[in-house]
Order: C-alpha cells, then sequence, then structure tokens
C-alpha cells in the first residue's frame, strides 16, 4: 500500500487543473482535486468563456443597426441587462457541472475546500484535516491585480462585471491589455459611456503596432474616449453610489463603475508555497522546470500561476503533458513557439508569430505583404470600419514570420491559418491556394 492518501493532490480546479488530473486518474493514479469556489476556473467561471457571451451580446446594437439596409426593421428595440446576465450565470452553473460530471466520470475525488501545503508531500484543508499525496500539483491560476492609491477599493475587477445590479450609464476602464478593451468594447455596445484610461501611450503591448493603431481608431470612431498617458489620482464615493474619479491633476470625472483591468497576478498568497520551499519569481509566480516541475521534486505547477504564458489552452496542455510526464512515462514537454492568440474587442483581433518590431529585431531585413479593405457586409451597411490582414515573412526562404488580422470573425479565421505559420509554411504555399470567394478569409491568400 502507497504511504501517502493520494497519488496526486490538485489544488485548483481550473483548466490546467482539471485536465491533469482526469488524465493522470485515468493511468491508474489515485487522484483528489481541491477547489474551494467552483470547479471550471477563471476561464468558465469569471473569465473567457462568460467574456465571450457579453461580446456576443454587445454585437447586436451594431447588427440592428446595419440591418435596416438588409431589409430588416425592428420598432422599439430595447436592451435588458439583467436577462442577458442571468442567462450568461445560467449557463456557468452548466459549465461548473459539466466539468464536475467529467472529474467524477474520471473517479477524481472533488473537495470543495481551499487548500493549502504545509509540506512538500502534505496538504492542510480548510476544514482542519491534513492529507498526504506522492505529488502535488499547483493550478489556481491567477487574479485581478489593482492598484493601491486613495479610493481604489471603490474599483471593480473582470470578476464583478458579470454580477453587475443594473447596466452602468458611465464605465471608467482602467487599463490597455485585452481585459480592458473587450470589457470597453462590450459596455460601449450595451450603450454604455466608456473611457478607456491607460497610464502609458501603447495599449496591447505584445501585438502588432499596426493592429493596435487600427483598433484605437475604430474604438474611437465608435464613442469610446481612449485616454493616454493617463494616471489616476483617487477616487471617491458620492452618497448617491456614484464616483467622482480625479485623474492627471483634472477636475473630477462621474462614473457608475471604475473598473480595474491592468493584469493579472499569480494567485499565490496563503497558498503555504514556503512551507515547502517552493520558489516564486518577483510576481508571486511559481518557477518551473520543461516538464512544470518546480525546485521541490513532489510539486509541480500549471498553467496561469507559473511564470509562462497566461492562457487557457496552454493551460491545458501543460496539465496534459504533466499526467504524461509523471503517471504515463512519457515525458512531455509544451511548445510554446507560436501560440495563436485574440483580443475579443470590437472588432477583434488575432495573432500568431512574430510582430513586424520583432521580426525586423530578430531577422533584420523582413518581407511586409497586407491588406486594407472593407469587409463586403460593412460596405453594405455603409460602415466605415476598415480590417486590416498583415503577413511578415523573411526575405530569404520567404518562411512566414507572422500573420496579424484586425477585423469581423478574425480570430476564427486565424485558428486555421495558425497551422500554416507553425508549420513553417511559406508565402508561395499561400499564393498557390485558390481563394474562397467572396469571403474576408480570401485575403489571406492574395496578399501583395
Amino acid at each position: 500500500m502507497s504511504k501517502y492518501d493520494y497519488d496526486l493532490f490538485v489544488i485548483g480546479a481550473g483548466s490546467g487543473g482539471v485536465r491533469a488530473a482526469r488524465v493522470s486518474s485515468s493511468y491508474g493514479a489515485k487522484v483528489a482535486i481541491a477547489e474551494e469556489y467552483r470547479v471550471g476556473g477563471t476561464c468558465v467561471i469569471r473569465g473567457c468563456v462568460p467574456k465571450k457571451l457579453l461580446v456576443y451580446g454587445s454585437h447586436f446594437s451594431e447588427e440592428l443597426e446595419d440591418g435596416k439596409n438588409f431589409g430588416w426593421t425592428w420598432e422599439n428595440p430595447k436592451f435588458d441587462w439583467i436577462k442577458l446576465r442571468d442567462h450568461i450565470l445560467s449557463d456557468v452553473d452548466r459549465l461548473n457541472n459539466a466539468y464536475t460530471d467529467t472529474l467524477n466520470s474520471h473517479d477524481v475525488e472533488i473537495i470543495l475546500e481551499r487548500a493549502e501545503i504545509v509540506g512538500p508531500h502534505e496538504i492542510k484543508l480548510a476544514s482542519g484535516k491534513t492529507v498526504t499525496a506522492k505529488y502535488i500539483l499547483v493550478a489556481v491560476g491567477a487574479w485581478p491585480a489593482v492598484a493601491e492609491f486613495p479610493g481604489s477599493e471603490h474599483m471593480l475587477t473582470s470578476n464583478d462585471m458579470f454580477h453587475l445590479e443594473n447596466l452602468p450609464e458611465t464605465v471608467i476602464v482602467s487599463g490597455g491589455g485585452y481585459i480592458a478593451n473587450e470589457f470597453a468594447g462590450i459596455f460601449n455596445g450595451l450603450g454604455s459611456n466608456v473611457t478607456l484610461v491607460n497610464r502609458s501611450d501603447v495599449i496591447l503591448r505584445g501585438y502588432d503596432e499596426s493592429l493596435r493603431d487600427r483598433l484605437i481608431q475604430i474604438s474611437t470612431a465608435k464613442g469610446i474616449n481612449i485616454k493616454l498617458n493617463c494616471t489616476f489620482d483617487k477616487i471617491e464615493k458620492r452618497d448617491d453610489g456614484a464616483l467622482d474619479v480625479y485623474m492627471n491633476g483634472d477636475n473630477p470625472v462621474r462614473a457608475d463603475v471604475v473598473l480595474a483591468a491592468t493584469g493579472r497576478r499569480p494567485k499565490t498568497d496563503g497558498l503555504g508555497l514556503e512551507n515547502a520551499g517552493v520558489e516564486t519569481n518577483d510576481y508571486g509566480a511559481i518557477k518551473v522546470d520543461e516538464y512544470s516541475r518546480t525546485n521541490v521534486d513532489s510539486i509541480y505547477a500549471v498553467g496561469d500561476v507559473t511564470d509562462r504564458v497566461q492562457l487557457t489552452p496552454v493551460a491545458i496542455r501543460e496539465g496534459q503533458a504533466f499526467a504524461e510526464t509523471v503517471f504515463n512515462d512519457t515525458p512531455k514537454t509544451v511548445d510554446y513557439d507560436c501560440i495563436p492568440s485574440a483580443v475579443f474587442s470590437q472588432p477583434p483581433i488575432a495573432s500568431v508569430g512574430l510582430t513586424e518590431s520583432e521580426a525586423r529585431k530578430k531577422y533584420g531585413d523582413v518581407k511586409i505583404y497586407s491588406s486594407d479593405f472593407r469587409a463586403m457586409r460593412n460596405v453594405f451597411a455603409d460602415r466605415p470600419e476598415r480590417s486590416l490582414y498583415k503577413m511578415i515573412v523573411e526575405v530569404t526562404s520567404e518562411k512566414i514570420l507572422g500573420l496579424h488580422m484586425i477585423g469581423p470573425d478574425a480570430p476564427e479565421i486565424l485558428q486555421a491559418a495558425a497551422v500554416a505559420v507553425k508549420a513553417g509554411l511559406t508565402k508561395q504555399a499561400f499564393d498557390d491556394t485558390i481563394a474562397l470567394h467572396p469571403s474576408m478569409a480570401e485575403e489571406l491568400v492574395l496578399l501583395k
């Protein structure tokens, strides 16, 4: 008999933890997983899934308007925030149950308590019970970061935005990353007056410059007020619940909601990592090797809690690789090269590979192919919004180094194109492919 209660104890039932738990169990391991809130993690419960549903809901304001040129009329259309909010939360319930059923069907013991590490093989539960495991996997994810300044306690985070009692009339979004731009687009589409405040002059750092500039142009045209090189001085709450927001030494601006969307930090506080001697970096992220192992041989970590890439599909791959390595005697690592990503702004951005500046820095001279166009639907709807597709190519080999898009359905189009970039195909391979007409995607094989 094993001297441990479990072969594997997973802390955190998000995407990475759930995958690692169920696959490890399928290989014969005795597995338990602890979750202090709900099964499914950030993406399912308070992140990409409910946020994408909000994005869908916010599109209808433009679609109803555009429909007039397609022969449709609507009498007094109205938006009901409570109906959308509650329907999204009910879908979150469905997903929570689905993830729970998956773990149960794979004989993974679910412990709905907070867990803390007390040693290399020991975990203490909130109930006071202590259990042991041969291996511990930390998969607790990350948590919204909120800057500290007078009144910052009045700010909400992305976690809170799915539970608002009313649709806010005025929203100020602090940040310039994907979460900030997505929520700015959502509430602008739903009819709120939105201001995006960023402390630097660069939004969406890490994305291609051309796409960032295009999103600013389009967002401004849609009515989003963008304030760059702007910082918060203080926030004061009025008796009626509204907020007076002071920025850059100017007079206060009234807001119903101020959203802190300035990034996420690994959720390692109070986890007890120091009890086992697990090393973290300056931001609290757990340091791991290529096999997701920490400096303590029995403790591993995957997903947003590590110092790697904070994306749900990456966490899933890491969880799978962990299970294969530890419980299937098949060492696996994750390839972090050419990971596609998307920003569900309005319009959305999709990207894979090197940006133009990154490619020039690494390769020197590169070729740039692009298409700047209005989607057929926008032309017919008399909407001026233009899409931009951009391909970065290495000069001598013609290998595609990066592909970047902003426009309707860009993420849906890029997923397939990312396979070609990952495979190392050349521009000629795209040129040799016959266009699928009429479509926006055909621009990819017509780039000049």
